[in-house]
């Protein structure tokens, strides 16, 4: 293209269809008009642009003028390049910053797991963070339940009471229960025989009442008293006739004084033969519950209860090796009256004011004369008694009482009371040389 006598303005020529040149632009307000000798002069045939001073410079303006790019010479061999640097980026840490930050971290946290320690202390009650034990509620923990001996010994205790009755000799103390929730509790006929003066009841929370004997019974041990308070809890009755050797068993009470005292053991014995009495006093016969649960001076008229925490005995009488006179103690032979006696000689005291005592009609006169030394000779039979309506003669020989063999007449006599009058019980006797057995039904003492 031929560029000469061409009035190039911005670079490119701008022509009309027809080779009409484009009509020329008014100049610029404050320029002066191209070509006038006021204008800077621009590339190409002394023309002048109106868009930049320097273009005589530029390459893009002149195409003439030769096009380079250059670039910055490659390093020679050996040279290392000058490191570059961002003054933005993190710097290196130093060993001291190392150091600094997991100290500042443990004293954050030792701080923190302070006062948390600190506040669950207080809030629990203790004054140092360490907790002792584990947590009672800690999944794996056994709870007492109901039917343990713990749980027993809490349903049973607020029925226990204390008994203490004033006399001529001082104050007399030992156990009882609550037999009815109007007031009636059992105890022991010693443990109030020769009363004088006022009797009270200790209860369980260490609350007292004064109480009034409704009635005992001397020969069996038992007697009623009764408190005036109401909301009172009474045991629950078991079933002593239903006991086998080797049941567990609780013994209650307050033995030497120590109020709300708790001994476990098991039946020992059944049918337990005892006499006793105290010097001019009458004498007591029962067949007894024996137990090696401890039991001690204190503990009589308390309860004996089974594992259900059903009262299946009254607390009476213990064996011990000292010389009368001296100061017995515990030595795993504790005797209790069976409930089913205990709780019929209850019923006619609160009904009638006395007891009935079960006679079988008949008197013995020492040991048989069977083979071994067994057997109980009737020594007398009454003509209108249970005995001679059944059959049984004078000099017949006892050898047991329903299934229980005779040793000694104590057992007949402490058997035969523990039956309730109207009982039917078979008995097994000798004649001779002939055995024979007959049904005897048991009635009240006439007195």
């Amino acid at each position: 293209m031929d560029w000469e006598g061409t009035d190039v303005t911005d670079g490119w020529d701008w022509r009309q269809p027809g080779g009409t040149p484009a009509p020329a632009r008014p100049p610029l307000p404050g320029r002066p008009p191209v070509g006038s000798p006021s204008a800077p002069h621009g590339a190409g045939g002394g023309t002048t642009s109106p868009w930049w001073s320097d273009a005589m410079a530029d390459p893009w303006r002149d195409p003439s003028a030769p096009a380079a790019v250059v670039l910055p010479a490659a390093p020679g061999p050996g040279t290392e390049p000058e490191p570059v640097s961002d003054p933005d980026a993190p710097g290196r840490p130093t060993l001291r910053q190392l150091l600094l930050i997991p100290l500042i971290t443990a004293l954050l946290a030792g701080s923190l797991g302070g006062a948390l320690g600190y506040a669950f202390a207080v809030r629990g009650g203790a004054v140092a963070g360490t907790v002792l034990g584990a947590d009672p509620q800690a999944p794996g923990l056994a709870q007492r339940r109901p039917e343990s001996l713990a749980g027993v010994a809490e349903r049973v205790l607020p029925s226990v009471v204390t008994v203490r009755v004033a006399g001529l000799g001082g104050t007399s103390e030992g156990s009882g229960f609550i037999a009815s929730a109007d007031g009636h509790v059992i105890t022991n006929d010693h443990v109030v025989a020769g009363a004088t003066g006022k009797a009270s009841v200790i209860f369980n929370d260490g609350s007292s009442a004064p109480a009034t004997v409704v009635g005992k019974d001397p020969e069996s041990d038992i007697a009623v008293i009764k408190v005036s308070r109401t909301g009172l809890r009474p045991v629950e009755f078991g079933d002593s006739d239903a006991l086998a050797v080797g049941d567990p068993v609780l013994a209650m009470g307050s033995p030497l004084s120590l109020a709300n005292t708790v001994t476990a053991g098991i039946v020992s014995a059944l049918d337990r033969t005892m006499r006793a009495g105290e010097p001019g006093g009458p004498t007591r016969y029962y067949a007894a519950i024996q137990t090696d649960a401890a039991v001690n001076h204190g503990n009589s008229g308390g309860p004996l209860v089974d594992g259900a925490g059903r009262v299946i005995g009254v607390n009476s009488t213990i064996k011990s090796l000292v010389s009368d006179g001296q100061e017995a103690g515990n030595i795993g032979l504790a005797f209790a009256i069976p409930i089913n006696q205990a709780k019929r000689i209850t019923q006619d005291i609160i009904g009638t004011g006395k007891a009935r005592r079960t006679v079988i009609g008949a008197q013995v006169g020492g040991a048989g004369a069977g083979t071994g030394g067994t057997g109980v000779r009737l020594a007398a039979v009454e003509p209108s008694g249970p005995a001679a309506g059944a059959g049984l003669k004078a000099g017949d020989v006892i050898l047991k009482l329903n299934g229980r063999p005779m040793t000694e007449p104590t057992d007949l006599i402490a058997l035969v009371r523990k039956f309730a009058p109207g009982a039917v019980v078979t008995v097994e006797y000798r004649r001779g040389a002939n055995r024979q057995n007959a049904s005897v039904t048991l009635a009240a003492d006439a007195k």
